[in-house]
C-alpha cells in the first residue's frame, strides 16, 4: 500500500484540510521560513546573534524536516505526533529568543506559528483517533 492509501485509511477529524491545501500552505510558508531562518543563521555565524538564539531555529528546522520522514516514511503516527510537538515548542522558543534582537524575524514567524498550531491539533487528533 502506498503512502496516500495508508493516509486515507487513518481516522481524521472532519475539519482535516485536503492534502492539496496542506501542500499549498507549506509552499507559502517555506519561503518565509527559509529567509528568516537563513537570516538568523547568518547573524549567528557573523557573531551578531549568540548561539543560544540560533539554537532553537536549528532544532526547529531539524524537527520540521523530520516530520514527513516519520509520518510518511515510517508511517509512525506516535513519532510524528511527538515531532510536531517539538516543532511547536521550538517555534515558541525561536520567537522568544529572537524577539529582543530582531522583532521582525519574530513577527515573521506568525503565519508559521498559526499553521503549526493547527497542524499540531490535527496531528494530536489523528493520534487520538488512531490509537
Amino acid at each position: 500500500m502506498n503512502w496516500t492509501e495508508w493516509y486515507d485509511t487513518l481516522a481524521k477529524p472532519a475539519w482535516t484540510p485536503a492534502p492539496a491545501t496542506i501542500v499549498l500552505i507549506w509552499g507559502l510558508l517555506y519561503p518565509v521560513i527559509l529567509i528568516s531562518f537563513a537570516f538568523v543563521f547568518i547573524q549567528g555565524i557573523r557573531g551578531a546573534l549568540p548561539w543560544r538564539v540560533v539554537l532553537p531555529f536549528a532544532l526547529n528546522l531539524v524537527a520540521n524536516l523530520s516530520f514527513m520522514p516519520l509520518f510518511q516514511g515510517l508511517r509512525s503516527v506516535p513519532l510524528a505526533t511527538a515531532d510536531i510537538i517539538v516543532v511547536w515548542v521550538t517555534l515558541v522558543w525561536c520567537v522568544l529568543a529572537v524577539w529582543p534582537h530582531y522583532r521582525c524575524v519574530a513577527l515573521a514567524q506568525g503565519p508559521y506559528f498559526a499553521w503549526v498550531s493547527v497542524a499540531t491539533v490535527l496531528q494530536l487528533s489523528i493520534a487520538g483517533m488512531n490509537s
